[in-house]
């Protein structure tokens, strides 16, 4: 007989109840967005003002407040396709092997005799010895510093390969080494452009690689793509260098191990700086915008302990000596030191507006790119456009959705209008899983919502016919209703299961577009499931229960 026991609709009332207050947030979609970010600004230390108390009283403080994120062709915002230039680090890590190459070297003088670095390619470290005659015991003391890779494709390999040539010894990175190279750097770059647009307060942007080099941005929410670009264009590479000397012409020959960068306060003047920095932003800890002692737009910083040692370690060393800030190649500021600077921390000025301090303070916390960006394309789209596609996935919905709900209840009548009601449940709960996980919903994802609201009905449509074949053996209707659904079983879960597996498949193997499409369409799998199986036979359990009709129609 038709038996559904207490504990079982409970919990199947229940969990269409936490679906339906999961997803009432985004029937009030602009007041609870205003609460949500007043509520970030207090976490984040902000002052209580009138607007921001306004904001907060627009919703009720112990209900959900997560909503289903709307995407860039939603709600408009910026796109970005950048090509990440791999080649920049091998230059950068060959140049900061020159230390140890030099503490090594030294170690065994008396046999090399004196050390120079010389000029070399791309990706090469060149360091001429005065006693060529003991070339191989140079190349062996130099080898000691190679390290094994830690990769399961890269078994054995060495980061670095040591050869000579005359009087030189010559270190390159090995291919094992480049290709993980470029790995950590793609995922460095992904990291700190996220980093930055999150110190901005955009919601949901997607950031994803595409391909070996390149990088695809896109943030909902932001007025253009050049606002975009400003902010995540720049590497931010702040580093520290003794200064050579100043020219007044960037054509000179700065000499091996040097190299010459502009100021940037001072148009027409250079400087001469060593190419190994003491310290680099990498090892910032915090970078806030502020006011010097003139009253203008500054950035104080603070190193890690490690930094902090280096930095009060070279200041104290070099009383009188300048000291170059450079950021980007360009010497920002060249200060003389002055006195010991212990405890890490210290203060860029130069000619910063208000705006331009801010900006470089965030992009020194969220940290320097690894490598410089070039941007293939930029796309921004207005509001108006995504406003249109909003309202046109709404038109199709409630087509799709009246018509479904005609259908079934023209087909099956009473029947027909139980399956309705799990439907209408069923588009709740989708909504109220995404706003649970905080997915983001972008056209190819309504179109997702269209397709479940057609197949949702599926379910019932197999359980309604097999009731139907039922009717004209089973004894009564109690019966026939209990076999409709024990023999439906299978096929629901045949077909679904099936759906779930290529939506996993879309998910795991394409990116944007389809993966917001296989999200939508993976979760209405599932409560559609859930409320043809479990709900609409609760729904007609409970009608029979009251009603006990000696025979049913469909």
């Amino acid at each position: 007989m038709l038996q559904i026991s207490l504990w079982k609709r409970i919990l199947i009332f229940g969990l269409c109840l936490l679906g339906i207050i999961a997803a009432l947030p985004n029937a009030f979609y602009t007041q609870v967005e205003k609460y949500n970010d007043a509520a970030q600004a207090i976490e984040g230390g902000a002052l209580e003002t009138t607007e921001i108390k306004q904001a907060l009283d627009g919703w009720i403080a112990w209900m959900p407040s997560n909503l289903v994120n709307l995407g860039l062709d939603l709600r408009g915002g910026a796109h970005l396709l950048a090509e990440v230039h791999l080649s920049d680090v091998y230059t950068d890590r060959i140049d900061a092997m020159w230390p140890d190459v030099r503490d090594a070297l030294r170690e065994v003088r008396a046999e090399v005799g004196t050390v120079r670095r010389t000029d070399s390619p791309v990706g090469e470290l060149h360091v001429r010895i005065s006693r060529p005659e003991n070339i191989a015991q140079a190349v062996e003391s130099v080898a000691e510093l190679a390290r094994p890779l830690v990769s399961l494709t890269a078994v054995g390999a060495n980061d670095i390969e040591v050869d000579s040539e005359g009087d030189r010894v010559i270190i390159r990175l090995t291919e094992e080494e480049m290709a993980a190279t470029d790995e950590r750097t793609m995922q460095q770059s992904l990291e700190i452009v996220r980093r930055r647009v999150d110190e901005v307060g955009t919601r949901e942007p997607s950031i994803q690689r595409q391909g070996r080099d390149r990088v695809i941005i896109q943030v909902p929410g932001i007025g253009s793509a050049e606002e975009l670009k400003e902010l995540i264009g720049q590497t931010a590479k702040l580093t520290f260098h003794p200064v050579v000397r100043r020219t007044s012409s960037g054509l000179d020959n700065p000499g091996a191990g040097n190299v010459i960068y502009p100021s940037l306060d001072e148009p027409g003047q250079f400087y001469v700086l060593e190419r190994t920095a003491v310290v680099s932003g990498d090892q910032l800890t915090d970078a806030q915008p502020d006011f010097d002692q003139n009253g203008l737009p500054a950035v104080t910083f603070r190193f890690n302990p490690a930094g902090a040692r280096k930095f009060g370690d070279y200041t104290a060393e070099n009383i009188g000596a300048p000291f170059a800030i450079v950021l980007d190649g360009e010497v920002i500021s060249a200060p003389t030191i002055q006195d010991h600077i212990p405890g890490g921390s210290g203060i860029i000025t130069g000619r910063f507006t208000v705006e331009e301090s801010n900006r470089l303070a965030v992009l020194l916390r969220a940290g320097a790119l690894p490598a410089g960006m070039n941007f293939l394309e930029e796309r921004t789209v207005g509001p108006e456009l995504g406003q249109d596609s909003i309202d046109a996935g709404k038109v199709a919905c409630v087509i799709a959705f009246a018509a479904v709900l005609i259908f079934m209840f023209a087909s099956y009548g009473l029947f027909g209008l139980f399956a309705n009601a799990a439907l209408l449940i069923n588009l709740v709960l989708i909504f109220g899983a995404l706003s649970l996980i905080g997915a983001t919903l972008t056209l190819p994802g309504i179109a997702g919502i269209v397709l479940t609201i057609g197949m949702a009905v599926d379910a019932n449509v197999l359980v309604f016919e097999r009731i139907r074949e039922e009717l004209n053996t089973a004894k009564g209707p109690a019966r026939a209703i209990e076999r409709g659904y024990e023999r439906a079983l299978t096929a629901i879960l045949d077909a679904n299961v099936t759906t779930l597996i290529a939506a996993v498949i879309l998910f795991v193997m394409g990116s944007g577009p389809v993966r917001g499409f296989s999200v939508t369409l993976g979760i209405g799998i599932i409560t559609s499931v859930f409320t043809a199986i479990f709900l609409t036979r609760l729904l007609v359990v409970i009608w029979f229960t009251w009603q006990r009709p000696k025979q049913i129609s469909l």
